[in-house]
């Protein structure tokens, strides 16, 4: 099935105008993706797909596209100086300037994947806060992908994938269902609220946030999509707030008004 060069800069142009992704230079992407669900689907073509699409942004095919599109690669415990960061400083500092107050932590997973990010920084909070009364620890966990999501709510792995986990939270936060797939404790899962949510829209959340990891999705924008998100973000954030970006990503520092902490970390001030 042969991928013409309209129908491909039809679909880039949808993609980037709905969903902020550059794919202007993925067409090897593109049609290797798309062109094993069409055929298991029945279609003739990438425009009479992309038609299908068209005529019907909020249906179920406009949304196979950007499951199908979208690259979810992740892990557990990766980028974990984050975590790490957020234990030795972040914490203690929300518990200092919140524990005459709601008690409330306010933390955001802005392209959760599969489900473990959110469920690291879980994790972490209930290491944190357990010998502590009262703390409102829920985090809200969004991506883009519905199918990705429902993977990301069953909170079920496979045992390779948690060989990086400690053996402390392996046994502490896990259970097995068979001789091959664990599941997170319910005590983890209740605690994180998944959202389907593009980062385009404007956010509806909320309150503001205390933590925001932004991490390994703004490499698919533009300079200035990534710029637009980011002022929006800040302003749902608490003063004093911090913002996690992946490792290998960069942010315009003179164009968004976090300050910089160090490589990745950045803060409302």
């Amino acid at each position: 099935m042969l991928l013409s060069d309209n129908e491909f800069q039809n679909i880039v142009s949808y993609v980037k105008g709905k969903y902020g992704i550059n794919l202007s230079q993925k067409r090897t992407l593109i049609s290797g993706r798309l062109e094993n669900y069409l055929l298991r689907n029945g279609y003739s073509s990438y425009g009479e797909y992309f038609q299908r699409v068209e005529q019907n942004p909020g249906g179920a095919e406009a949304a196979n596209l950007i499951n199908v599109l979208t690259t979810n690669h992740t892990y557990f415990m990766r980028e974990f100086i984050h975590f790490e960061f957020m234990q030795k400083y972040i914490l203690p500092w929300i518990q200092e300037t919140q524990k005459n107050k709601k008690k409330d932590v306010r933390i955001w997973s802005a392209a959760s994947s599969t489900g473990e990010e959110p469920y690291m920084i879980q994790m972490v909070l209930h290491d944190y806060f357990q010998m502590e009364q009262g703390w409102d620890t829920q985090i809200l966990a969004t991506d883009i992908s519905t199918e990705v999501l429902k993977k990301a709510k069953s909170g079920i792995y496979l045992a390779e994938q948690l060989q990086p986990v400690p053996d402390k939270w392996r046994k502490r936060y896990f259970h097995a269902v068979d001789s091959e797939q664990y599941q997170v404790n319910e005590e983890i899962r209740k605690k994180i609220v998944f959202r389907q949510f593009n980062l385009m829209q404007e956010i509806p959340f909320r309150g503001m946030f205390h933590v925001v990891f932004l991490r390994n999705v703004m490499i698919y924008f533009e300079e200035e999509t990534k710029r637009d998100l980011l002022n929006r973000i800040y302003e749902h954030m608490a003063e004093g707030g911090y913002l996690f970006i992946g490792t290998t990503e960069s942010v315009d520092k003179s164009a968004v008004r976090f300050q910089y902490v160090q490589p990745s970390i950045y803060r409302k001030v």
